[in-house]
């Protein structure tokens, strides 16, 4: 049931773009979409022999981006697992969320639900 392409779905959902966020949303929607701007910006300098604007793409440049992605993984897990909650409570089974998930079987499905609600409760609690 998934779509490799993705576009069927972001189809889907840009007809939901008039709703408003929800207060469970843990991060604006624009912040992960601005980071994912920036670290696409850096790439691309990288891949023209560093030339952004008026400067090449330094190592600290390279660094900064780095320290993006740990903040956007939780972003991203929040937003799964959120999303999860909302199917189950709506009476989707495991299995297919799993498959909308492209995993094969509803014990992945539900083995990578209690991983993030794991690593999600670690990060709130500061052991990670």
């Amino acid at each position: 049931m998934s779509d490799d392409s993705g576009i069927e779905p972001r189809m889907r959902l840009a007809a939901l773009a008039d709703l408003p966020l929800g207060d469970g949303v843990p991060v604006p929607a624009g912040v992960l979409q601005q980071d994912a701007a920036l670290l696409g910006r850096l790439l691309a300098g990288a891949a023209q022999g560093g030339d952004v604007g008026d400067r090449g793409v330094s190592d600290g440049d390279v660094a900064a981006a780095l320290t993006l992605f740990e903040g956007m993984r939780t972003a991203l897990d929040r937003l799964e697992t959120q999303v999860v909650i909302e199917a189950r409570r709506r009476g989707m089974e495991w299995r297919r969320i799993a498959s909308h998930q492209g995993m094969r079987s509803s014990q992945a499905a539900s083995q990578r639900y209690q991983r993030l609600v794991t690593r999600l409760e670690e990060i709130r609690q500061g052991i990670r």
